[in-house]
């Protein structure tokens, strides 16, 4: 059975990578205004989102994508008589995971036959782009649709994101301090590590300095890596950033060198969805457990 690969906008994936790959992203919202919203990636690309805050120090918001951008994605496929495997993030960041069941729900009413799968990833940007990219690689060595499903949802829950930013200001402005709130109180200038896994974040240490940060989020990698008693090398590594690339590049290296491993070269950044919570300066690792090598 021939089947095609969806997914929401969180896993900021760019078109470098999907359109080659034929992966089909139905986009987040973002707003300026709170009134007049566009879709990532059409309305408003990277480099000027990230420029309003950075130089602005404008706090935009993110909508989800809605049940008929769903139904409108899923569709053309339908029609064509193939299935579709549609990974959201996590459900307990946002309701895209509920807009895609609906859809699918209307979808069957005109449809009954249709197959469409849609998976709540529990993951989100790099971690979820990680999830995707399995897909698209199990799909290559002619792994079947079924067969596809039940694996991605067994290794979702490897999947984790250690990262920092450039402080708390949007996560508080934006409401998602979450469990990092004790931490938080008026220090708007400390950089926090937060790591990401089964679909929420804790805190994992903080500091005044960019430097130091980023060296604590290794350790917190290396941390994991050793406390588990898991071998780096068994697991797929993606870095993400937003406003400053350079950074991202030179800090890749560094995480190849203390953990002895490479990280996968997929074009992504990320995006609106999250960057609306994280500021202009976040800077992470994705890790997810290799099953396509």
């Amino acid at each position: 059975m021939e089947y095609h690969i969806c997914s929401d906008g969180a896993c900021d994936l760019l078109k470098e990578y999907t359109e080659p790959n034929n992966v089909h992203i139905v986009p987040f919202y973002v707003s300026f205004d709170g009134d007049n919203y566009v879709k990532e990636g059409v309305g408003i690309d990277h480099d000027e989102f990230y420029r309003r805050m950075a130089e602005n120090h404008e706090v935009p918001k993110s909508s989800l994508p809605s049940t008929i951008d769903y139904v409108e994605a899923f569709i053309p496929f339908v029609e064509k008589g193939d299935a579709i495997i549609c990974m959201t993030i996590t459900e307990k960041f946002s309701g895209s995971y509920n807009s895609a069941c609906l859809a699918r729900e209307q979808v069957l009413e005109d449809y009954p036959d249709a197959k469409i799968s849609i998976i709540d990833s529990t993951l989100n940007t790099m971690s979820q782009a990680l999830l995707v990219y399995t897909a698209v690689e199990l799909k290559n060595k002619g792994i079947g649709y079924e067969e596809c499903v039940s694996m991605l949802e067994d290794v979702k829950s490897t999947g984790k994101i250690f990262f920092t930013v450039g402080s708390l200001e949007y996560l508080i402005k934006n409401g998602r301090i979450g469990k990092l709130a004790t931490v938080a109180g008026d220090k708007l200038g400390i950089q926090p590590i937060i790591i990401m896994q089964d679909g929420d974040i804790s805190f994992g240490g903080a500091s005044r300095s960019r430097k130091k940060a980023k060296t604590m989020v290794i350790n917190q990698l290396n941390k994991f890596f050793t406390k588990n008693n898991i071998d780096p090398k068994d697991y797929l590594f993606l870095v993400g950033t937003g406003f400053q690339l350079e950074e991202a590049e030179l800090w890749e290296k560094d995480i190849e060198e203390a953990l002895s491993i490479k990280v996968r070269h997929i074009p992504s950044r990320i995006g609106t969805t999250i960057g609306c919570h994280t500021g202009p300066y976040p800077l992470g690792c994705a890790i997810l457990k290799n099953i396509i090598d």
